[in-house]
């Protein structure tokens, strides 16, 4: 594993335990502030609007990450394969623009080395099944580009799996979609249940051959939100190696925010106006403005993570922030800058410094390390 002390920005040392975060949404958000244009607004500076940047990548400790290349879920076909292509393109001319920084890192042992260098391993993650467009051979190029997760569905069903936030059509997967699954544990690919129904996740671990992961959830249990994991299927995760990687969202970490989300769609409800609807974000801000985000707390994340590790065990949580694709975050967690204080919450709860490295990177890395087993004995 990379170590630990070493400074990896040329001066004033590294925190004591690298992350590789599960899901970062910088490349839809460099795109929605600047058009993808990093001649125009390169990551060496911050940019108010971002959570994200080369010097608080170094400050929080970010040893590797999990880059989302998601597109809307609106685009079906064709477009959403194309806007895929384009946000992993992000991806790559961030690598390039930035060598010393970042490398590409298509396999476990290459995070490990990348990590080891000194430099930021980057893999990418595509956020729903939409982005493949409904083809396999989609599937099989963004695996070449260095798409190591998919993560099944969005905010929207897919044709071959359900989502937590839309109504429920499958009650799980259609046939197409145990065949994706399928398609994956092949690859080598990491099968990525986050923003799936809880009938999608439970069929996807009866059918997956390798280790699945949540890329950004937290724990129903401690949030009644449907973004996140119940303790049924933290157990199930466990049976399975894979990991839940706990997520910073405010809505899915803490009760109050959840409400004041709901809230706030039922007002959106009210106006008969729908998330995608072109008037739907000015509505949102007047109400926002009016009603702000009830504060969240530190400590409230490191009880989900708790919560994880309780009925999970340590082998099967990490951390999977969101920054650049929520709005509102707990304090102390504003931006990539954060891990730190959270890892040292946790150790004051008496995390050992061997499990907050698990934590941090082991555990995914060891199911990364798993798929991609699987896909060997598979191809035998």
């Amino acid at each position: 594993m990379a170590e630990e002390g070493a400074s990896r920005d040329g001066g004033g040392g590294a925190p004591a335990t690298l992350v590789l975060d599960g899901h970062n949404d910088l490349p839809w958000a460099h795109r929605t502030e600047f058009g993808g244009d990093l001649q125009a607004a390169g990551v060496d500076d911050p940019q108010p609007r971002l959570h994200t940047d080369i010097p608080r990548l170094r400050r929080g400790g970010v040893g590797g990450q999990f880059w989302s290349v998601y597109v809307p879920a609106d685009l079906e076909g064709a477009p959403a394969v194309l806007a895929t292509l384009e946000q992993i393109d992000f991806v790559h001319r961030l690598v390039a623009r930035y060598p010393q920084v970042f490398g590409l890192a298509l396999t476990a042992s290459a995070v490990e080395a990348t990590m080891a260098e000194g430099r930021i391993a980057c893999l990418l993650g595509a956020e729903g099944g939409h982005s493949i467009g409904g083809s396999l051979a989609a599937l099989r190029m963004f695996y070449r580009l260095g798409v190591r997760y998919l993560t099944l569905t969005h905010n929207r069903n897919v044709p071959f799996a359900d989502s937590a936030t839309d109504a429920p059509r499958l009650e799980g997967l259609s046939p197409d979609g145990e065949r994706v699954v399928e398609a994956m544990n092949r690859l080598g690919m990491l099968v990525d249940l986050s923003h799936t129904a809880p009938g999608t996740a439970a069929r996807a671990l009866d059918v997956s051959a390798a280790p699945v992961i949540f890329s950004h959830s937290s724990c129903r249990a401690l949030c009644d939100h449907p973004r996140n994991v119940s303790d049924a299927l933290l157990q199930r995760l466990a049976a399975n190696g894979g990991v839940v990687m706990i997520t910073f969202v405010a809505q899915f970490i803490s009760p109050a925010a959840a409400a004041w989300q709901a809230e706030e769609h039922a007002e959106l409800e009210r106006l008969g106006l729908d998330e995608s609807d072109p008037g739907a974000r000015a509505a949102e801000a007047e109400w926002q403005a009016r009603h702000p985000c009830p504060p969240v707390a530190l400590a409230e994340v490191a009880d989900h993570v708790d919560h994880a590790r309780q009925v999970a065990g340590v082998d099967h949580v990490g951390l999977g922030g969101d920054f650049d694709g929520t709005r509102h975050l707990p304090q102390g967690l504003e931006d990539v800058a954060g891990y730190p204080r959270l890892l040292a919450a946790l150790q004051q709860r008496g995390w050992s410094d061997g499990e907050l490295r698990q934590l941090a990177h082991g555990n995914v890395l060891r199911a990364l390390s798993a798929a991609e087993a699987a896909a060997r004995r598979l191809a035998g």
